[in-house]
């Protein structure tokens, strides 16, 4: 009951930032339930089954709930433009799955690449792709708890480096201005945008992202 009643609270501050001006603290704990709901359903997509405690508090709609629809949408979006960079990412990037540091490590590698050049929501839906689509693989090969350390990498790096960038644009709502319809045929207008800042990032990172263990 104890553990039930700290996330019910978690929750409803997590979508009470959304109502107003969100502080950093809040902005990675949004940036952290955003990415648990986000690898959920990637996961779910793969056939895999992760256990993410903190989801169902807050899944059941709101904002939060719209926000991760959106991140969704767009990111299959940029899935059907390169339908295999997101794809077997761990061995894309020739790392081992079963070392915490190796996996978040390379997450925050390639997150450095991705944002070497600014900010924008097409590169924030990127890095949680790749988050993504390692967390798969590390389902894969029976390393469950890796994704909760991919979780919390998400979560720092959006302190570090995106935390600023939410703010001016008053958070993570900001995203549903990407989307002319949140109806399955849309068609959204950051895809030009994404295409034109993405460029070859991850070509670059899996080229010059990590020594040789």
């Amino acid at each position: 009951m104890d553990v039930l009643r700290r996330s019910s609270v978690l929750a409803a501050e997590i979508m009470g930032a959304f109502e107003r001006s969100p502080t950093e603290k809040e902005l990675v704990a949004q940036a952290k339930a955003l990415g648990r709901e986000f690898v959920h359903a990637r996961l779910l997509r793969a056939g895999l089954a992760w256990n993410a405690p903190e989801r169902a508090a807050w899944a059941r709609g709101g904002h939060l709930a719209e926000v991760c629809a959106v991140l969704l949408r767009l990111g299959d979006e940029l899935e059907l433009i390169r339908p295999s960079v997101y794809r077997n990412v761990a061995r894309q990037l020739n790392i081992s799955v079963h070392s915490e540091s190796v996996v978040t490590d390379a997450l925050l590698a390639v997150a450095a690449q991705i944002f070497c050049a600014g900010i924008t929501w097409g590169k924030v839906v990127s890095l949680y792709l790749v988050a993504a689509g390692l967390a798969v693989d590390c389902v894969r090969q029976a390393q469950p708890a890796m994704v909760h350390a991919l979780v919390d990498c998400l979560g720092e790096f959006v302190r570090k480096t995106l935390a600023t960038w939410l703010r001016r644009r008053g958070g993570w709502t900001d995203v549903l201005k990407c989307v002319v319809s949140t109806n399955p045929g849309f068609r959204s207008h950051w895809l030009v945008a994404a295409l034109c800042s993405f460029g070859r990032f991850l070509k670059a990172a899996f080229f010059m992202l990590l020594p040789e263990r």
